[in-house]
């Protein structure tokens, strides 16, 4: 189930499917609202905000395979996967990244780009930035993330390519934008990706924001950044839409 999002002036002929994050054990569509009607606004998109299925009752990979049917439908419905665009954000990120490489595997049609905010590329929380930022990150923390993220592996294995897209091979994926606060533990998880993925010959904008801590995207009326970051993920959205 998802929910729709939509602006006086949106485009029936795209789309933007939006994997909130949340850890893989909360959040919803609800939750993202603010995020997603700015997108629709600054989109003219109808955005399309998923409902998938939350650990520990549905442990990897529920979710994941919640998006790819999501995205199957979209496909469905609008047509043309070049006016299809991915949004997520931390764990709905991690979701994004997963689900490009699978739709890849499986030969299916890429959409336009894709735009992972704050994401969580590897599970196995081993990016140096755990440390390095622990003191600025009043956010998140190593040990609750490790927590929940066993809750959603359950006998997963946190090195595994399906659930840590860091350790897929990412050749073949669309244009992909990368937002990343400097001072989040996950900061390291964005460029270690980026890395990779430009070593692969992807095409990949990595964006760091100064100062900004983990999807600040939430906080308009506070964080004039979250309201510009939004606005850039829509410039980027348009430089790939299909004419």
């Amino acid at each position: 189930m998802a929910e729709k999002v939509t602006a006086t002036a949106s485009d029936p002929s795209g789309a933007l499917l939006y994997l909130h994050g949340g850890a893989f054990v909360a959040g919803s569509a609800r939750s993202h609202r603010q995020i997603t009607t700015m997108l629709a606004l600054e989109t003219n998109l109808p955005v399309y905000a998923l409902e998938y299925r939350l650990a520990p009752e549905h442990p990897f990979p529920a979710a994941l395979d919640d998006c790819l049917a999501a995205y199957q439908a979209l496909l469905e419905t609008v047509g043309d996967a070049r006016r299809i665009f991915l949004v997520g954000d931390s764990a709905g990120g991690n979701l994004l990244l997963s689900a490009l490489c699978q739709l890849r595997n499986d030969g299916m049609t890429l959409p336009g780009a894709a735009v992972a905010i704050s994401p969580s590329t590897d599970l196995s929380c081993s990016s140096d930035s755990y440390e390095t930022r622990k003191d600025q990150d009043f956010f998140l923390s190593r040990a609750g993330l490790e927590k929940d993220f066993a809750t959603y592996l359950g006998s997963a294995s946190p090195m595994d390519p399906a659930a840590s897209p860091l350790y897929q091979d990412l050749h073949g994926l669309p244009p992909l934008l990368l937002q990343v606060g400097s001072d989040e533990i996950l900061l390291d998880d964005s460029r270690r990706f980026a890395d990779k993925l430009r070593a692969s010959g992807g095409e990949v904008e990595l964006e760091i924001w100064p100062d900004m801590i983990h999807v600040w995207h939430f906080f308009p009326h506070w964080l004039p950044e979250a309201r510009s970051a939004v606005q850039a993920i829509a410039k980027f959205i348009s430089r790939h839409s299909a004419a």
